[in-house]
């Protein structure tokens, strides 16, 4: 368990380290249609820390069997704006739900 702390911990200050010498262009390019922008990626990564830390608090009180929830992740990330988000904003969101 010890390492995985460890490994989450050097990607909370990999990540951002990443998106700080990219370009706007790299970030936000698209290499296919029905691909995501690197924005977008984490965006969706933020999407699901929200989605599953419902889950891991559900899980402890509803009744067995637990039913996991299902969203519509493409959705998600189109509505949020991910795209057009500053990345600063996407980053702090990324940092905090993944932090402790």
């Amino acid at each position: 368990m010890q390492n995985i702390i460890e490994s989450l911990r050097y990607w909370l200050l990999k990540i951002p380290e990443m998106f700080h010498i990219m370009t706007e262009t790299e970030m936000t390019e698209r290499t296919a249609q029905n691909k995501w922008s690197k924005k977008e990626c984490l965006g969706h990564l933020c999407d699901s820390a929200l989605i599953n830390l419902e889950r891991f608090i559900k899980i402890q009180y509803d009744v067995s069997p637990y039913v996991v929830s299902t969203y519509d992740q493409v959705q998600w990330v189109e509505l949020q704006g991910y795209q057009k988000m500053p990345i600063e904003e996407i980053l702090l969101l990324w940092t905090s739900l993944n932090k402790k």
